[in-house]
């Protein structure tokens, strides 16, 4: 074609596209790329398996080569990808990387990296394992790295977390138990995030001197450093906690039974917590930081509110029949339960009978009950709800929310809005069964002058009350089989929570044997009795 003759084709398009100008773009395109042969197309769909290896290598070879800006640009998400890969060398000061990639699964790769940490002198070996997903770019059509920080180290979990090695922000601990004898992650695995964050508030304290270490830095900051590699050892300071080997040991073995499940052990006599383990796929402290509803092991706080407010006794008429109504809202009780119109509040605590609880919610002429009555007795007797708990590490401290309508009776029997954790369960029985609250606590208040929870406790009525209920579901109720076996002065309380969307109910179980009283929820894990009451009964099994 002469140039003439191109120029007034071109030209002849800008004509059309004054009367339409999408017709007319459309010719522009068309027109420009004649020569090369036609429109270049976005690709579409997931990427090819030769995609995914093309793109993994290219992203590897980048990578170990220290291009972090080329093997950013492989990613969908190139800013943060070239600040954490240039830090891989910058601030983490990792060199002589290699990796390795293993067998494709779909569009996943999963690879093992080694290389060496080196930092003032020091040099350690780094060795781990990660994955990475190729996708079709949205734009680009490019089969690219799906870019997430995990794909640089699995501790990397949130945007903003980075690896550095230098000196630690806190020295290493030494904890201990109330004995005297080490506590470590590798013998206590669920205890590894609890250290993690005893030896962040506490290394200072303890009088140890922080080493050389890789770390990851989370970029929440509640969240303790995570050490990867120690490059100079630190000096350890000795860290006394509240936790008692023995029952350390049984509550981790017994948690491994049951999936998210958690357990939470206290001594009612002065609130020290004994033990705390959890069994979950992801690192959360469920135990002390859950926030379920706790089923029926909340009519221990309902049953008081009842006795304190003079609404009935233990003794008293609480009659079980097959369906309550409130604020037209029906409640039932479990299948196959039979209904008792002679029924007392023990037999209903020691049934479980919810509709019981439900026809009292009320009160009576002489002594009525407001949606206001079981926050109150939760609050001031038993310490919940008010946000004060400083236990050592981060807790959860119980609602039980003053709430209008079904929820008023849903509340009573632990469902509704009322929430808790393991620790906050454990700490009811301690106080139903004592009558005095005692905050539990993981590190001495005298370490670091902290100021505990207060709470006017139970009357010795009330409190004897309760623990004869919980003594008969131990020997004749919902909590007999769990219990079996155990001998002295026992007691406990069963709880399932329904959870929309669930098919099983959470397990819920409290209970007591002397002088340790332990809380344990497993989630979808059934009737109380079935998960949750096996952990409890195994970590009471270490006290008397």
């Amino acid at each position: 074609m002469r140039k003439g003759a191109k120029a007034a084709i071109v030209g002849s398009v800008f004509t059309v596209m004054v009367g339409g100008a999408g017709y007319g773009v459309f010719n522009v395109v068309s027109a420009l790329n004649e020569d090369s042969g036609g429109t270049e197309t976005v690709k579409t769909g997931p990427p090819s398996k030769d995609e995914i290896a093309e793109t993994s290598e290219e992203f590897f070879a980048a990578w170990e080569k220290g291009q972090a800006q080329a093997a950013a640009q492989l990613t969908n998400n190139a800013a943060p990808a070239a600040t954490l890969i240039g830090d891989y060398s910058a601030t983490a000061h990792i060199t002589g990387l290699k990796i390795t990639p293993g067998t494709a699964t779909g569009a996943t790769v999963p690879f093992s990296v080694k290389a060496t940490v080196s930092f003032q002198g020091r040099s350690k070996p780094l060795a781990y394992t990660s994955s990475l997903t190729v996708v079709r770019g949205t734009t680009t059509g490019k089969a690219l790295v799906d870019w997430k920080p995990s794909v640089v180290h699995p501790g990397l979990k949130a945007v903003g977390d980075s690896l550095v090695t230098g000196e630690a922000g806190s020295p290493p601990i030494e904890a201990v138990d109330r004995d005297g004898k080490v506590l470590t992650k590798e013998k206590y695995p669920s205890l590894g995030p609890i250290l993690d964050t005893l030896r962040a508030r506490y290394g200072d304290k303890a009088g140890g001197k922080p080493g050389i270490e890789l770390m990851v830095r989370h970029a929440d900051t509640n969240i303790a450093d995570t050490s990867l590699v120690t490059l100079a050892e630190g000096t350890p300071g000795k860290l006394e906690t509240t936790l008692s080997a023995s029952a350390q040991a049984a509550a981790e073995k017994a948690v491994l039974k049951f999936s998210e499940s958690s357990v939470v052990a206290v001594q009612p006599s002065t609130g020290e917590v004994l033990a705390v383990a959890n069994h979950r796929k992801d690192q959360f402290n469920a135990a002390f930081e859950g926030t379920l509803a706790p089923g029926s092991t909340m009519k221990i706080i309902t049953a008081a509110t009842l006795i304190d407010n003079g609404v009935t006794s233990m003794n008293g008429p609480a009659p079980c029949t097959s369906t309550a109504v409130w604020k037209s809202q029906t409640f039932s009780n479990l299948k196959g339960m039979a209904p008792n119109e002679n029924a007392t509040l023990a037999n209903d605590f020691l049934r479980s009978c919810n509709t019981g609880f439900i026809k009292l919610i009320d009160g009576t002429d002489a002594n009525p009950l407001t949606d206001e009555s079981l926050t109150t007795e939760a609050q001031e007797r038993f310490g919940l709800g008010q946000d004060n708990w400083k236990t050592g590490i981060t807790s959860f401290d119980g609602s039980v929310p003053a709430s209008p309508g079904p929820d008023r009776a849903a509340n009573a029997i632990g469902q509704g809005q009322v929430q808790m954790s393991p620790l906050n369960m454990a700490s009811v029985t301690a106080t139903a069964i004592t009558g005095e609250f005692r905050q539990p606590y993981l590190i001495s208040p005298d370490l670091d002058k902290r100021e505990l929870a207060t709470a006017k406790g139970l009357p010795a009525s009330t409190s004897a009350q309760l623990k004869q209920m919980m003594w008969m579901t131990a020997t004749q109720g919902t909590a007999t089989q769990a219990m079996a076996g155990l001998s002295g002065d026992i007691g406990a309380k069963t709880g399932s929570a329904e959870v929309d969307g669930q098919a099983k109910s959470n397990s819920w179980f409290t209970g007591f044997r002397g002088d340790i009283a332990a809380a344990a929820m497993t989630q979808e894990g059934g009737h109380g009795g079935d998960a949750a009451g096996p952990i409890v009964a195994a970590v009471l099994r270490t006290g008397g």
